[in-house]
């Protein structure tokens, strides 16, 4: 993460700004400021934290721009704005393309727009697909398909969207998000086939892996009547786990297969055959045809008590069934406006936002939370403890 550490700053008055970076405001909580900044077309929070002679200026996490270049050329230009003089640092642009949007790397909202208006008819989707040989693949054979790659590593992303791009590829969307989420925004009845191709077996924890009774639930919801989910790993021990989970769905049905040859493998894969270990095949065919979704419910907060928030507010924690809200830091702006920084969703999909409170209104900051059911859930108890009819 880029960085730097200043030892006194200016303390220049809010708005201020040059070609590269707008800081348009600030707000404070003990020792940390939040900066509202606007730089290209991204919005994002950088940080100073600190005091005297020892301020740590860097990208607020839960909104730092996808493009790297983007934040730290927004660092640089605050550095050279409002910093007077300067410790250490760690910022290097080694080139333009950091500054470059990843054409085929979309977000949670750029997702679910291109489900809406994609002319595909037909969808895949690979759940942790590493160096990217198999969706390449996929892609390259099916130009008619839109395949579809979720990898939480980051890194991997970023090394095939590259790929993707030299092979001129034009069906291809890549997520780094968790697979549970991107499942929850998935309508029903709408993916052709999805792939787990040598997941992380996890051994000796369970709740770790990718596959479970809910993710089990959630593919069969996805998949198209007579579509595919598909399975391919080395260890027998995380096969058997998934077939006990897809078994107990609804009309199973269910192939197994060893050592099945497939004309595209991982370097991995290469390793394990040359090591002589067996590779497992698990190939479950959905026959049900799934309920459509149909979440309702916004994200509004309706009148809320500025001054009576801020004479109540502390940390706290609410948990429900299925969700959770932690109501976690609040930071007051110069005018007396507040902002509030809150987790909350899904135990194991949980999603972190900022809540802005003006004399008028209160709304989400930045960016609103995905529409899923435990997310409103969350929701509604946040309302209720800004309108301090909980505490």
């Amino acid at each position: 993460m880029p960085n730097f550490i200043a030892t006194s700053l200016k303390n220049l008055e809010y708005p201020f700004g040059d070609d590269e970076a707008q800081f348009l405001w600030s707000a404070k909580a003990g020792e940390e400021n939040l900066i509202y900044t606007m730089a290209k077309d991204c919005e994002f929070f950088i940080t100073v934290k600190g005091k005297k002679d020892n301020y740590v200026i860097k990208g607020e996490k839960l909104t730092r721009p996808a493009r790297l270049g983007v934040l730290q050329k927004a660092l640089i230009s605050f550095r050279d704005l409002n910093v007077n003089a300067v410790k250490s640092q760690a910022i290097a642009i080694k080139n333009e393309k950091q500054l470059q949007a990843k054409e085929f790397i979309l977000s949670d909202v750029q997702f679910l727009d291109l489900l809406q208006t994609t002319k595909f008819k037909r969808i895949f989707l690979e759940i942790g697909f590493g160096s990217g040989r198999h969706l390449l693949y996929q892609a390259r054979n099916n130009p008619e398909v839109l395949v579809v790659g979720i990898e939480v590593y980051k890194p991997s992303c970023e090394q095939v969207n590259n790929l993707a791009k030299d092979q001129n590829l034009k069906n291809i969307a890549l997520l780094n998000l968790d697979a549970r989420l991107v499942l929850s925004l998935i309508e029903s009845n709408s993916i052709e086939k999805v792939f787990l191709h040598f997941p992380i077996p996890w051994e000796k924890s369970e709740k770790r892996r990718v596959v479970s009774a809910s993710f089990a639930k959630e593919v069969q919801r996805i998949l198209a009547v007579g579509a595919k989910f598909e399975l391919r790993s080395d260890d027998r021990g995380y096969t058997d786990f998934t077939i006990g989970h897809f078994l107990n769905l609804p009309e199973a049905q269910i192939q197994i297969y060893k050592d099945r040859f497939l004309e595209v493998s991982s370097k991995y894969e290469d390793r394990w055959v040359r090591q002589n270990k067996n590779i497992y095949d698990m190939i479950f065919t959905n026959e049900l045809d799934s309920p459509k979704q149909s979440l309702k419910g916004d994200f509004e907060f309706g009148n809320i008590d500025k001054e009576l928030v801020a004479a109540k507010f502390e940390n706290k924690i609410f948990k429900g069934d299925d969700y959770f809200l932690h109501v976690e830091r609040l930071y007051k702006k110069e005018n007396g406006d507040l902002l509030i920084r809150v987790a909350f969703g899904s135990f194991y999909r949980p999603e972190h936002c900022y809540i802005l409170i003006t004399p008028n209104e209160a709304n989400y900051f930045i960016k609103k939370p995905l529409l899923t059911s435990e997310n409103l859930k969350a929701h509604e108890c946040l309302r209720e403890y800004l309108t301090c009819k909980i505490s």
